[in-house]
């Protein structure tokens, strides 16, 4: 059975985003992911996940200027005081909200730049960024990022995760496998959910191509949720998607795993 993890930067917009906690506990969720928790104090996520028994499943971390279009750092040339500052900044929130998983970002490349130098930074930092974590029982994941919601990104496709993922060598990284992305960007997904067994330690979930509820579009989300199970992966799915009206009203998809119920 699938352990489903509300996305609070996309789920329940309809109340402030420290309120959305309550929201999803109220709908049945376990456990939250979220973007960036930053704007607010530690301690407030803390209370909040404390009062209505979730866990915090995953965040990222700080991802360079966003108001820029900056998304991230682990994979810049000449950044990477900077990615180890915002890593540290992310154990601390780690620390205080239990969250034992965290997404670095890699970054938008810049054209002019050859790739290769990118790959070496990715990979030092990398080893770097999981060697801290691991001294705090922490583990990092890498995500790949299709091209036409993010041109640009990095880290396009699960083979280069993996090549990244066999240089840097660290067992608490690991594959965060967007299915959302996967499937606009490589298709196949059945294939590769059993293909990467082992390798995935966080998935993401939303309907290809609007990234609305997982019951809108082509994937049929019931077959590899079960899918999952098969291969024994008890991780947490993160339900981060766009709700196409209210939240709470585009939840039927998930009422036979106990959500919106």
């Amino acid at each position: 059975m699938p352990k489903l993890a509300a996305n609070l930067s996309m789920l329940f917009q309809e109340v402030p985003f420290l309120d959305r906690f309550a929201a999803a506990a109220a709908a049945g969720f376990a456990g939250v992911e979220c973007l960036f928790p930053y704007e607010f104090p530690p301690s407030e996520i803390a209370a909040r996940l404390e009062r209505h028994h979730l866990v915090q499943a995953l965040f990222n971390l700080p991802p360079g200027d966003w108001v820029k279009g900056e998304r991230g750092l682990a994979a810049l040339p000449g950044r990477e005081g900077e990615f180890m500052d915002g890593l540290q900044r992310a154990l601390d929130y780690a620390r205080a909200t239990g969250c034992q998983r965290l997404h670095a970002l890699a970054g938008i490349w810049p054209t002019e730049l050859d790739r290769r130098e990118g790959a070496a930074v990715y990979a030092a930092n990398l080893r770097r960024a999981a060697d801290r974590a691991a001294a705090r029982g922490v583990s990092l994941v890498i995500e790949p990022i299709n091209s036409r919601d993010m041109p640009g990104y990095f880290l396009r496709t699960t083979g280069e995760a993996m090549a990244i993922l066999k240089e840097v060598a660290r067992d608490n990284l690991k594959l965060q496998l967007d299915l959302y992305h996967c499937q606009i960007t490589e298709g196949d997904l059945a294939m590769r959910i059993r293909a990467l067994a082992g390798h995935y330690a966080h998935v993401q979930i939303a309907g290809v191509p609007g990234r609305h509820e997982p019951d809108r579009g082509e994937v049929n989300y019931p077959y590899l949720l079960e899918l999952l199970d098969e291969v024994g992966y008890g991780g947490w799915v993160g339900c981060e998607y766009w709700p196409a009206g209210e939240t709470r009203a585009g939840l039927a998809w998930a009422r036979r795993w106990g959500i919106g119920a």
